[in-house]
């Protein structure tokens, strides 16, 4: 109590009253005092402490030694310049000698002398008085100072409380730095020099001003940062302690000082920073500075192990109160309309950068659970609070799961007792969280709709909680955003019916609202996000976002949006009055039909899309193409690269900032405050509303071949992209991956929303598949591990659609990366070989784990299956069996040196013992099939290896390494049987790939760009021939059945059945590969090889199984096969013959049997006679000496006879059967392309009844063909010819009244007509019949057929047959060829061939005889609903005939 007296009185000094005198003072102080005991000694240590406040040594000592004294040069023994030869003794000692002869106290003395001199040093720069460091020479002489006291402290020479008391008398000419050196010298601590002083509030002041000095210059500084660094660290250290121990004494006077001046402090220090970010801090301004320094003590590195951990988590965990209880003055209805704007991304990052820190030692639990204690307690400052949420939600990977939990408690708690305050808390903590993205946390009608869109909603207990909402919202509508209303009217609370009147109520009130704000829900956009809290777009800006993002997903999904679809029903006047005017802007329409295009006629042709609009919007194309300027697009693209280049800047600003961060990866606070910048960008790059990380699509659809980006797509792609190669080589610079920290993780998350995932995967498509080789180190690197943490992701992202030309199917990310590799070149394999290793090395070291789960989403089987190829491809070491003497490690370290060497990682990888426990992995297995098929992608001509080393290659994998395999494994068991099976099937789907092949003009198969199928062809034909002449052929499953052959059938079987146009194609597709593969092994395998036992015939059943099966409906034109499979034939019977004991007997055997199971072998013979005789003559009489076998005599007869019907000789005599001469004078009519064949036919006797019949057939047949493949080349004959051909034929069968109805009544009855001619014309051909019946309708005599009794019938067949292939489409291929020619209009017109037949069957139905009419019920029975007028006719006259069984039993019952 006496401290505040004594100051009083000594201020009453400079008041100006009366100076009291020593005697005075103390006679008034004893008269206050009480009587007691120790009143003396209480009085003579309160005399003592009042001297030593009040005694002016520099008085004192001109009273005792007078001015002489003073001039007795203690500063110059002190000075280090003039003292610089005498010790620390010398000094203390002349020290001792003067206080001895004053008569003062020698500490007293030196205490006075030290301060001066430290106060000189201190003034001693001549620099500007704003200033906190020493400099160089300041801090020489101040260390020889320092040293010279500490020898008089530990002589005792030395007082600390006088020093400290001629400090403060000049406190303002001291550094900082000077007082720091004297607590780190342990002359004078901080804490016993700022207890010294009895000003409290002096002190804060003072140490305030020269504090926001050394942050200012600790950052402007780079000479001095280390020292300031350590002062601000020392400083706050002791305030912490001093200010935040729990155990502090607070009965000692000292302490509770020192605690109060410590917490002063650090609250001014803190409230001047927090006063700074409320008025707006530019960069690099003194006060953002000296912020932005002193935020940075708030780290755990500042207290060290000096200070224990709970003296930090206190100070923090006030600090953390004094922030968001900082000037409380925004409400609640501000924080409802402003909280938009305090998003992470837009929170000023020095405020967001103490949140980290301050999360950092407080736990999730306590951060959440002080929040709660602050709200619930104090008035808060709203905007400080929910940038705490951002923050927190951002920086903390736990914190979503937490705050959902917590919002959940706040809601429990306000509709159990109607407490507003939490229902406030609630729904802004929510709404702040959703505005950073559904990454981190989810969107706020999604969990609008999770927490009251169902029964177990917190509103459903009862009518009081279900007012108490409603009442909640309503009071929100002034003042919250357009966005939440529309969620809270799309997506509503339930309701029970009985208050449906609540829900009613607020809906009108919420869309007055809108309306007042002029926002309409009918005018709501396709895409707009409810989620965001953004400004409502205008309707027609927001039609142009719409219209962009249904381009964009009608692109990558190739069908219209379904909220497209939705709209034109369901929000029709605002699909009418903006979607469809911004989607018709009228503009100069490219040449090649863009997806504008594209979704515009698929709307149409949908009757989207009033005739009206689109009329207007045609004509204002057309007008805008007759006005287009010159040069337009150029202009055109410089504006909008003017305008993409602007949103562009501030990401590569913020992605740079990110990559400096990347010192230490691991810190996922800073890292993932980072990338909630670079999302913000992003969105702003990608164009509002446009970035909201949800896909609508389930997959998402490119073209390999030919991917394309916009420009700025491109750009933003790229910037992404450049950014996470170069932030993976810093982080692996100083972490492994393993230990970087989840950064990678969320970049990708940013790179996986709606708009961007299918640029990102695009742009990637165009660097793996057509840039690869080109691509440095570092990018493989990067997009290696890009691809691997997107496989990460598989179960989130949607499915790869590949278009043409790939294979039309849907791939998981991590299989569509894997389809990018490809390895047909020398630089395509290293490129393989360079990517594979780094994902895979990148994925081992990055993952502890190796759960399947794991393993299939990053790593694709594909991949690691392609690694295995190319490694054992190139390297021949590889091939060797793995040692186990040196486990290898892996070769991530490797990769990220400057010099990268690919070979010697790609090894080390092999040889890595993890590595190769994945190989043993079942899906991971490089099976002979996966062999195969790579290997076909090789182009000799391109490949790394040469010629021989690519042979030596293929015998080591197919003999040594496959074959011996057990197909548990992946290998042949070693049967060379099932490798050739392989092989033959792997190059099927090889050659049915687009990659290889194209088809000319005439179907046949053209191996063109890809080749490496001829290699792997050749080994084919190796195995081929070693199996049919080594043991292996034993191994067959049945002795009669070629390998070949069981592959073909299995496929056959396995392919669609049916006759439409897909399924015929897809059939002929693979008998094209077929026959490829047939005409590439030896002639043999056609016919087989001679049975030992007689007779000596092969066994040929198996081809001719597959010509009448397959070839003749695919392979064959109008009765004949192509020439290349009959030579080959052919050659396959000469083949046989040569093994054979009896040649000619073998010939005429298999030409034998083709009469009866094969006859289209023998027409096709006779049609390609004329270059197949030749060589059958040469090899035969080379090979045998002697003249042909009497079937190919035979054949040779037959075509001699064709020929001399169209000559003016005599006919020669018609060999037998009557069909080969048919067949034989039908190709000479063909080929010769006669018009009027009336002369020659006469030259056929009457006995050749049968051969007229079947050459009608064949003429039929040419008819047909002549409509469904009019370009080929044998063919001379066009469609009228060959109508006339079939009229003369008609006509010389009807002179000599042969019946010729026999032939559209066709059955497969064994050794009849029906049975050859129907294995002589291809399906289509017989189906088409009725085509051919009635385009000869006009040549018919009507006379003639009355009389026969089955023409009513087969008419009426034929009709109802024409109209079943009308409706089915099979008269499409007609039609369209007659609409092409003027010539045949009238003749292939199905529909006007209907109406012929129609109304020749209506005339002809009452001419005929009642025995026409047999059989007729059952025919009407299966197909007279095709024309129930016709039927109705012929039912009539059937009726009105005398009945043909009255004399058969009635049926009674």
């Amino acid at each position: 109590m006496s401290e505040p007296r004594s100051q009083d009185a000594a201020s009453d000094l400079g008041s100006g009253s009366r100076r009291r005198t020593w005697a005075e003072l103390l006679a008034g102080r004893v008269k206050r005092q009480r009587q007691g005991l120790g009143r003396e000694h209480k009085l003579q240590e309160s005399a003592v402490r009042l001297l030593r406040r009040h005694l002016n040594l520099n008085d004192l000592l001109l009273e005792v030694g007078g001015s002489a004294c003073k001039t007795l040069c203690l500063n110059q023994w002190m000075d280090p310049e003039a003292s610089a030869d005498l010790s620390s003794s010398f000094i203390g000692s002349a020290l001792r000698d003067e206080a001895s002869r004053l008569g003062v106290p020698v500490a007293v003395l030196s205490s006075r002398a030290v301060a001066s001199s430290f106060v000189q040093i201190c003034a001693s720069s001549g620099e500007p008085s704003h200033r906190v460091l020493l400099n160089a020479e300041q801090r020489k002489k101040m260390s020889s100072l320092l040293e010279v006291a500490q020898y008089l402290l530990a002589h005792s020479m030395f007082s600390r409380f006088s020093f400290c008391q001629e400090l403060w008398e000049v406190r303002s000419s001291l550094l900082l730095e000077a007082v720091w050196h004297l607590h780190v010298q342990n002359l004078v601590s901080l804490q016993e020099l700022l207890e010294s002083h009895a000003d409290t509030q002096a002190t804060v002041a003072w140490l305030f001003k020269d504090l926001c000095v050394l942050c200012e210059q600790m950052e402007a500084s780079t000479q001095h940062t280390d020292i300031a660094r350590a002062m601000l660290s020392d400083f706050v250290q002791l305030f912490v302690l001093r200010g935040f121990q729990k155990n502090s004494d607070l009965r000692s006077v000292e302490p509770a000082q020192m605690a109060q001046l410590a917490m002063a402090v650090l609250q001014r220090m803190l409230m001047f920073a927090l006063e700074a970010l409320a008025t707006g801090l530019q960069d690099e301004s003194p006060a953002y500075r000296a912020v932005k320094s002193w935020f940075g003590v708030f780290c755990g590195r500042t207290y060290g192990a000096a200070v224990s951990a709970d003296v930090p988590k206190r100070f923090f965990s006030h600090t953390l109160t004094q922030v968001l209880t900082h000037k409380p003055v925004l409400r609640v209805s501000d924080a409802v309309q402003m909280q938009r704007d305090w998003s992470f991304a837009k929170t000023h990052p020095l405020l967001t950068s103490l949140y980290r820190r301050l999360f950092a030692v407080l736990r999730p639990e306590e951060l959440l659970g002080h929040l709660q204690e602050v709200l619930e307690t104090r008035e808060v400052n709203w905007q400080h609070v929910l940038s705490c949420v951002s923050t927190l939600v951002i920086c903390l990977p736990e914190a979503q799961q937490l705050v959902k939990d917590w919002v959940a408690q706040f809601l429990a708690r306000a509709f159990e007792s109607c407490n507003l305050d939490s229902m406030v808390t609630a729904f802004l903590v929510v709404r702040q969280a959703a505005l950073e993205g559904p990454s981190v946390f989810p969107s706020y009608s999604d969990w609008f709709q999770a927490s009251f869109g169902s029964t177990r909603g917190f509103h459903s207990g009862s009518k009081k909680t279900l007012v108490f909402l409603f009442k909640f919202l309503s009071d929100l509508v002034p003042f919250e955003a357009p966005r939440y209303m529309q969620v809270h009217i799309l997506h509503p609370p339930l309701v029970p019916s009985k208050y449906r009147s609540l829900l009613t109520d607020y809906v009108t009130l919420a869309k007055t609202r809108l309306a007042d704000l002029k926002v309409s829900m009918e005018n709501m956009g396709l895409y707009e996000d409810l989620s965001s809290a953004r400004d409502i777009t205008e309707p027609h800006g927001q039609a142009h976002q719409d219209v962009e993002k249904a381009i964009a997903v009608f692109e990558h999904t190739g069908k219209v949006p379904v909220a497209v679809m939705e709209a034109s029903i369901f929000r029709r006047p605002y699909y009418v009055s903006h979607f469809l005017p911004a989607l018709l802007t009228p503009r100069v329409l490219p040449r090649t039909p863009d997806s504008r295009v594209a979704l515009i006629e698929s709307l149409r042709r949908a009757d989207k899309i009033p005739p009206s609009l689109y009329s207007t919007y045609c004509q204002a194309c057309s007008t805008a193409e007759e006005k287009k300027p010159e040069r337009a697009a150029p202009g055109m693209k410089a504006e909008a690269g003017g305008c993409a280049e602007e949103p562009l800047g501030p990401l590569a600003a913020a992605l740079r900032e990110l990559r400096a961060a990347m010192t230490d990866p691991s810190q996922y606070d800073v890292l993932s405050a980072h990338m909630a910048v670079v999302s913000e960008r992003l969105s702003s790059a990608l164009g509002l509303g446009e970035e909201d990380g949800s896909l609508e699509v389930s997959q998402v659809q490119l073209s390999i071949m030919a991917p394309h980006l916009e420009h700025q797509e491109q750009e933003i792609a790229d910037l992404l992209l450049t950014s996470f190669c170069q932030n993976l080589i810093a982080a692996s610079s100083f972490a492994p991956p393993d230990r970087q920290g989840p950064w990678a993780a969320r970049f990708v998350t940013a790179m996986c929303g709606r708009r961007l995932l299918p640029v990102v995967l695009t742009r990637l498509c165009q660097l793996l598949r057509h840039q690869g080789p080109s691509l440095s180190a570092s990018h493989v690197l990067g997009l290696a591990a890009l691809v691997v943490h997107l496989g990460e992701s598989r179960s989130a992202l949607p499915e790869v659609h590949l278009g043409f030309p790939a294979p039309a199917k849907s791939l998981p990310i991590p299989e569509f990366f894997s389809s990018l590799l490809t390895f047909g070149t020398a630089e395509t394999s290293l490129f393989c070989l360079k990517f594979c290793t780094a994902a895979i090395s990148y994925f081992l070291c990055k993952s502890s784990s190796l759960s399947q789960d794991i393993l299939y989403s990053c790593l694709s089987p594909a991949l690691m299956k392609k690694f295995q190829f190319v490694t054992l491809r190139l390297f021949s070491e590889a091939r060797e069996p793995p040692s186990q003497e040196h486990p290898a490690s892996l070769p991530w370290r490797l990769l990220c040196l400057p010099t990268a060497d690919w070979q010697r990682a790609a090894l080390c990888l092999w040889k890595q013992r993890t590595f190769q426990e994945l190989l043993k992995q079942k899906e991971f297995h490089l099976t002979y099939r996966d062999w195969l098929q790579l290997e076909l992608e090789i182009q000799p001509e391109l490949d790394s290896l040469s010629h021989t080393e690519r042979w030596d290659f293929h015998q080591w994998a197919i003999h040594e390494h496959f074959l011996p395999k057990p197909s548990a494994a992946g290998g042949c068991d070693g049967h060379l049987q099932t490798a050739c099976t392989v092989l033959v099937d792997v190059l099927i789907d090889f050659c049915q790939s687009s990659r290889s092949y194209n088809c000319s003009e005439n179907s046949d198969l053209v191996l063109g760009s890809c080749t490496g199928n001829r290699d792997i062809f050749s080994r084919l034909q190796e195995m081929a021939a070693d199996l049919e002449q080594g043991p292996a052929a034993s191994q067959s499953c049945s002795p009669r059945e070629h390998f070949l052959f069981r592959v073909f059938r299995t496929r056959l079987q396995a392919l669609a059945s049916g006759w439409d146009v897909a399924a015929r194609l897809q059939r002929q597709r693979e008998l094209l590969v077929y026959k490829w593969i047939l005409l590439g092994l030896p002639p043999a395998v056609l016919v087989g090889s001679p049975q030992a036992k007689e007779p000596a015939a092969p066994d040929c059943t198996e081809f001719f199984h597959l010509v009448n099966s397959e070839l003749r409906n695919f392979c064959s034109h109008g009765g004949a096969l192509t020439h290349d499979i009959t030579v080959h034939f052919f050659r396959g019977l000469l083949s046989a013959c040569s093994q054979s004991r009896n040649p000619s007997r073998t010939a005429d055997l298999i030409l034998t049997a083709c009469q009866t199971e094969c006859p289209i072998v023998l027409t096709s013979a006779l049609l390609w006679w004329p270059r197949l005789e030749p060589e059958l003559r040469s090899r035969w009489t080379r090979c045998f000496q002697g003249p042909l076998p009497q079937e190919l005599q035979r054949l040779w007869e037959a075509q001699q006879f064709g020929r001399s019907c169209l000559s003016p000789d005599l006919a020669s005599p018609p060999p037998g059967p009557a069909w080969v001469s048919a067949a034989s004078l039908h190709f000479a009519i063909q080929q010769a392309g006669e018009n009027n064949i009336k002369s020659q036919l006469e030259k056929l006797d009457c006995q050749r009844e049968e051969l007229l019949v079947v050459l009608f057939f064949f003429s039929l047949m040419g008819l047909l063909s002549s409509h469904l493949t009019p370009h080929l080349r044998h063919q001379a004959v066009d469609s009228l010819k060959a109508l006339d051909i079939c009229a003369e034929i008609l006509g010389c069968l009807e002179k000599k009244k042969v019946s010729w109805l026999v032939l559209f009544q066709l059955t497969e009855t064994e050794g009849g007509l029906g049975h050859v001619l129907l294995r002589l014309a291809p399906d289509p051909y017989i189906r088409l019949l009725p085509f051919a019946f009635y385009s000869l309708l006009s040549y018919f005599d009507e006379d003639a057929l009355m009389r026969e009794d089955a023409f009513l019938r087969v008419a009426v067949d034929m009709y109802l047959k024409l109209i079943c292939l009308f409706v089915a489409g099979e008269t499409s291929v007609v039609s369209a060829l007659a609409g092409r020619s003027q010539e045949l209009q009238g003749q292939g017109d199905p529909v006007g061939l209907i109406t012929k037949a129609r109304h020749f069957l209506l005339q002809s139905i009452p001419r005929c005889p009642k025995e026409s009419f047999s059989n007729m019920a059952e025919l009407l029975a299966t197909s007279g609903q095709c024309d129930p007028e016709v039927s109705a006719a012929l039912r009539s006259r059937q009726q009105a005939l005398p009945d043909a069984d009255l004399y058969q039993e009635p049926h009674l019952f």
